[in-house]
C-alpha cells in the first residue's frame, strides 16, 4: 500500500490513497480539515465497523445500521499518544441475536480489525455494544 502527502498552506495538507481518494488533514484547530490524530481514530472505527457489518451479514443478521462511537484518552505531554481508546456500537436492525453482535464485536477487536491490532500494542483498548430495533 501506498500513499503521499502534500502539503496546501498553513498546516494543511492533502493526503491521496493508492486507491485515489483524497483528505484533507489539518494540524490547526479548527482546520480545513481533520487532523492526523482524528484521522487514526477515525480509521480504527472504520476498520471495526466494516469487521462488524460483514460478520453479521454472514451470520445472516437483518442489520440495518451500524455506528460506531468514539472516545480516545490521550497523554498530557508530547508525544501526545493515545492512551485508551474506547469503542462503542450501535447496531440497528431488525431480531438481532445479542449473541451474534457480542461475537462480531469481539472478533473484530480481538481478531480481524488491523487498525486495532497495532493500536491495542501501545493502549488500552475497550469496547462495548447496544442493539437497536429498526
Amino acid at each position: 500500500m501506498k500513499a503521499k502527502v502534500s502539503w496546501l498552506e498553513g498546516m494543511c495538507f492533502e493526503g491521496l490513497s493508492e486507491s485515489g481518494h483524497n483528505l484533507i488533514l489539518d494540524g490547526t484547530n479548527p482546520g480545513k480539515g481533520v487532523s492526523p490524530m482524528e484521522a487514526v481514530l477515525l480509521g480504527a472505527g472504520g476498520c471495526s465497523a466494516i469487521d462488524v457489518v460483514s460478520i453479521l451479514e454472514k451470520s445472516r443478521q437483518q442489520i440495518t445500521g451500524c455506528e460506531v462511537e468514539l472516545d480516545a484518552e490521550r497523554a498530557p505531554e508530547p508525544p501526545r499518544v493515545f492512551t485508551a481508546i474506547k469503542l462503542h456500537f450501535v447496531v440497528t436492525g431488525q431480531d438481532l441475536s445479542e449473541k451474534h453482535v457480542a461475537r462480531a464485536v469481539k472478533l473484530s477487536m480481538e481478531k480481524y480489525c488491523s487498525v486495532m491490532k497495532m493500536l491495542d500494542k501501545a493502549l488500552d483498548a475497550s469496547s462495548s455494544y447496544e442493539i437497536r430495533e429498526a
